[in-house]
């Protein structure tokens, strides 16, 4: 199997984005809580190889542009079927809109399973695509993002202002 590994410059910060033949397998923040630290002027941004790739930074620049409210390619997300069924279920997350944990694990019929889907939330290799960002506390407060707090306040407001006309949620 070949992997392909590209850097992509977004508003909230470097990504790297890997695919692994026709799939993305990872959108990731550097340098963010969870993410692999380095110095960024130490990358090489080069062009995509992968038509995977070049037609996730196409759909990467129109969400930030505001042109894009879904995305449309192929995952190849590795995890059990349990992660596998959250991360699913992340995908049904309406653009602009919010969900709790609580309201994640009734999603897939298991209300007691709030700390598993969190931290299968918390697992999801592929960030903004499968919209982790989209889970908040059960009283509204933004809680628990590997790619670091502002960015989940960050990507929720992008979404709200053109979603709703929305400057601020937070």
């Amino acid at each position: 199997m070949n992997i392909e590994i590209v850097y992509y410059q977004s508003p909230v910060g470097v990504l790297e984005i890997r695919s692994t033949g026709n799939a993305i397998s990872d959108v990731l923040f550097l340098n963010s809580w969870k993410g692999t630290k380095v110095n960024e002027a130490d990358l090489v941004f080069t062009k995509p190889q992968s038509s995977a790739i070049k037609n996730c930074i196409k759909q990467l620049d129109e969400y930030f542009s505001g042109k894009r409210v879904e995305f449309k390619m192929e995952i190849a997300q590795v995890g059990t079927d349990f992660q596998q069924g959250v991360w699913k279920e992340l995908m049904n997350i309406p653009y602009g809109r919010t969900i709790s944990y609580l309201e994640l694990s009734k999603r897939i019929g298991n209300v007691k399973a709030i700390r598993a889907v969190g931290t299968a939330n918390g697992n999801n290799s592929i960030c903004i695509i499968v919209p982790c960002h989209r889970v908040i506390g059960s009283n509204g407060d933004l809680v628990g993002y590997g790619g670091d707090l502002w960015r989940k306040k960050w990507l929720l407001e992008h979404e709200a202002k053109y979603a709703y006309g929305v400057q601020t949620l937070f």
